[in-house]
């Protein structure tokens, strides 16, 4: 259900005309101080131009820039939905369950396991349709990141925020991720539901196998993708600055390696299908192709059928503000520039 949109928001393109325009603000107020120098030493200068000021043309330019951006949004079209209706189509509902423990900071498939889960995923949201989906973080606990949603822009949105330190409790608890995303469902109804687990399986907390087998006693499947490489690799951190690599107590290097056998049995006991990653793909299509078999139910959602356009709002706020820079002069004014509000006299 997506309240808010813009009706044409490839015009928000044009907010690169701001930093570009920034650029050569300030390249301009370099040139001009050098100009400046050439004629004099600018202390005395500015005792022969005693109404000119240093910080009125930055405010004014200040000023001009949110105007522009006002006026940008506006043609953008900004929308609030403003009226709801109820409608009903055919989909499944799909859990993503993505490991955020530091294991999956490690480089064996690159950037990162982590950053290249996070793309995959976010190819899978661009080819659902009348599917929803929701997301499941877990490391040492599991927690719900998104609520089972068919809004596709807030799951992206979502997904972009994950990182290893949104799960304070560092570990691997597969078993927690499955069983919240067991309760995580919307309907009573089975069979159009899945779990996908994305992880580089080195489980070390609880009975992953056995939440598995509980989801599918519930006609829920479960999926499981291997982020990693079976020989592993280091787990870089940045430490004031400077990159190291995690060791364990005795000071050796963490290796971080794939655990295939236990996300085989995972798949196997849920019902689903194993997936192991690489350089090359994530193994999304694979599933995806899965996800289509499944059986397609009913699925009842309420949309915004109508939306408002809000531009207006934002034009006015533009047309202030460029009024309010009209009316800023460059220079100091010679009746008020002697003004103190906030001074105390002494006596």
């Amino acid at each position: 259900m997506e309240m808010f949109r813009f009706g044409n928001i490839e015009y928000l393109w044009a907010l690169l005309l701001i930093p570009a325009f920034t650029v050569i603000f300030i390249w301009s107020r370099i040139l001009r101080k050098k100009a400046l120098h050439k004629f004099g030493n600018l202390s005395l200068l500015s005792e022969l131009m005693p109404f000119s000021s240093k910080n009125r043309p930055i405010l004014k330019f200040t000023i001009l820039m949110l105007a522009l951006a006002f006026f940008i949004a506006g043609m953008a079209r900004p929308q609030f939905g403003s009226k709801l209706k109820t409608v009903k189509r055919e989909g499944v509902e799909l859990i993503i369950a993505l490991d955020v423990s530091n294991s999956m900071m490690a480089e064996d498939i690159e950037p990162n396991r982590l950053e290249r889960a996070k793309m995959a995923i976010s190819r899978l949201v661009d080819r659902l349709s009348n599917d929803e989906i929701g997301l499941i973080v877990f490391a040492g606990d599991a927690y719900t990141q998104l609520p089972i949603t068919s809004d596709y822009n807030s799951a992206k949105l979502f997904l972009n925020s994950i990182n290893t330190q949104i799960v304070s409790k560092q570990g691997t608890a597969i078993g927690k991720a499955i069983n919240l995303g067991i309760r995580s469902f919307t309907t009573s109804d089975r069979g159009n539901k899945a779990i996908i687990v994305i992880t580089d399986g080195e489980n070390h907390e609880d009975d992953a196998v056995s939440a598995a087998q509980n989801a599918a006693k519930e006609g829920i499947i479960v999926h499981t993708i291997g982020m990693g490489l079976p020989q592993g690799s280091p787990i870089p951190i940045i430490s004031y600055g400077q990159r190291d690599y995690l060791k364990d107590r005795n000071g050796n290097v963490v290796i971080t390696k794939l655990d295939e056998p236990m996300l085989e049995q995972i798949a196997a006991a849920g019902g689903g299908i194993y997936v192991r990653a690489n350089n090359a793909q994530v193994g999304l299509d694979n599933l995806f192709d899965e996800i289509n078999k499944m059986q397609k139910d009913e699925i009842e959602s309420r949309i915004y059928s109508e939306y408002d356009d809000q531009f207006q709002y934002l034009f006015i706020a533009g047309l202030f503000l460029l009024l309010l820079e009209f009316v800023i002069l460059e220079r100091k004014n010679k009746y008020l520039k002697n003004i103190k509000l906030f001074s105390a006299k002494l006596g």
